[in-house]
């Protein structure tokens, strides 16, 4: 007959640590996440309200801004000979019929000449920072950027428009970009570092930078949104919603943006501060600025546009 005999149980520490390790590093994940996803106030979640007759004229407008630029003009870029100068005429004609001077920042690319358009509401308070509202002008080579970015084109000028002859404390610059798409993207002839570098040398103080990118795509669709791997779990499933996109420097002007939005607009609205090198996080004309040293720069983009972001003026 045997006796069985065991020793104590001991605690395996090297174990105990290691899964303390993981479990501190994934909750530090998440705590991450949440603070970069989370924003004031819930999102629109009914279904969306009839246009009222002024919104149904301004709804309108954007469109002709973008039929114009997409089916009159088409494909904007330099190979596409004369389309910049054709869109850049467009652009100042239509913010000189609304009442402004525009000004023109050219220089060469390749031997040609290529220039950003820029026109100013001009505040009350003078050396308040200025809060830059911007789009891309140009389109893929092969396309004719209707999304991409005639839209967020149309949202600038109607913008200037809406807001003409309203008395802002801080100026307000509405500026058109030219060479936002490769191959000039994040390199030295992108229209928007050519400009944020002037406005730099310039010393212009700058309270915030809007870029406004893809503002067309729609859909109810299940799935029809996609992320970066992990965000999905804190957004919806359907791409029916205005996204705001900023840096991590640029959280607080996000978030006062989103909930401001929230409190005004019955549209779905989700918003982001993430690093500036996450995907989509630098994908548009903000870049530009984060690039030559200006804070507070952020894209509300793929889903719409914010008026009432500029109410902190």
């Amino acid at each position: 007959m045997f006796e069985e005999i065991s020793a104590p149980l001991r605690p395996n520490w090297k174990l105990r640590i290691a899964l303390a390790v993981v479990f501190l590093s994934l909750a530090a994940g998440f705590g991450s996440l949440w603070r970069m996803t989370q924003m004031p106030l819930r999102s629109y979640r009914e279904p969306l309200p009839p246009l009222s007759p002024a919104q149904s004229e301004l709804a309108a407008r954007l469109e002709s801004h973008v039929r114009y630029l997409s089916v009159n003009i088409g494909e904007r870029n330099l190979p596409h000979s004369g389309s910049l100068e054709a869109t850049t005429d467009y652009i100042r004609d239509t913010l000189s019929k609304a009442g402004y001077s525009v000004v023109e920042q050219t220089y060469a690319v390749e031997g040609h000449n290529v220039s950003n358009l820029e026109a100013q509401l001009t505040g009350s308070t003078a050396n308040e920072p200025a809060v830059f509202v911007g789009a891309h002008y140009d389109s893929v080579v092969g396309t004719v950027g209707a999304d991409d970015n005639a839209t967020g084109v149309a949202g600038v000028v109607e913008l200037a428009r809406e807001l003409r002859g309203t008395r802002l404390r801080c100026s307000v610059r509405f500026v058109f970009f030219v060479n936002e798409e490769p191959p000039y993207f994040q390199t030295e002839q992108m229209g928007s570092l050519v400009y944020a570098r002037k406005v730099r040398r310039d010393g212009v103080p700058v309270s915030a930078m809007i870029s406004l990118e893809m503002l067309g795509y729609y859909s109810d669709m299940p799935g029809s949104q996609k992320y970066p791997s992990g965000l999905g779990l804190f957004y919806p499933g359907r791409g029916n919603f205005i996204g705001f996109v900023a840096n991590t420097a640029s959280r607080g002007l996000v978030r006062r943006a989103v909930q401001e939005f929230r409190e005004s607009a019955k549209v779905p609205s989700e918003g982001l501060a993430a690093p500036d090198r996450w995907p989509g996080v630098g994908w548009s004309d903000q870049w530009s600025f984060w690039q030559a040293g200006v804070s507070g720069c952020h894209d509300y983009g793929y889903r719409g546009v914010s008026i009432p972001a500029l109410s902190h003026c």
